[in-house]
């Protein structure tokens, strides 16, 4: 690389807020950094913990903490979420559900759509039977592994 465009990117990096500049042009590479002031920190000793003669208690969860039902209290077949992602009921805003509660499904019927990472995922039942219930709304979150329809 050249010896004056070098010079050009350290005026360039002296004139602006950026701290660090990375060129690559080719095979060659140029990284520079403005050089931060380190600031010394004096090792502090830590009082040592007091004994305990009985433990804690695990807290409770926090009161805006989202309440999700237990595996147990749901009702036939449990179908979960296989990702993280935003969770759509039809496949266009306005459009029919693709099923409601009540609806017969085969195994292989697209449930809903997931959204993750800009990509539309099609999650299809994997059980024959009839939707018992629909545990979220369309355009919620969706965390992996949460339930999201029964299938009775």
């Amino acid at each position: 690389m050249d010896i004056r465009k070098v010079k050009k990117l350290i005026e360039l990096l002296e004139e602006s807020n950026i701290n660090e500049l990375e060129i690559t042009e080719g095979e060659d590479s140029v990284r520079i950094s403005r050089g931060v002031p380190m600031t010394a920190y004096a090792p502090q000793a830590l009082a040592p913990a007091p004994a305990m003669a009985t433990p804690l208690a695990p807290a409770p969860p926090p009161l805006d903490a989202p309440t999700e039902p237990a595996s147990a209290d749901l009702a036939g077949h449990v179908v979960r979420s296989p990702m993280v992602g935003s969770f759509y009921g039809a496949p266009a805003p306005g459009s029919p559900a693709f099923v409601s509660v009540g609806q017969k499904v085969a195994s292989g019927d697209v449930l809903c759509i997931i959204e993750a990472m800009k990509m539309m995922n099609q999650i299809e039942a994997d059980k024959d039977g009839t939707i018992g219930s629909i545990l979220i709304e369309d355009g919620e979150p969706v965390e992996f592994d949460q339930p999201m329809f029964t299938i009775i």
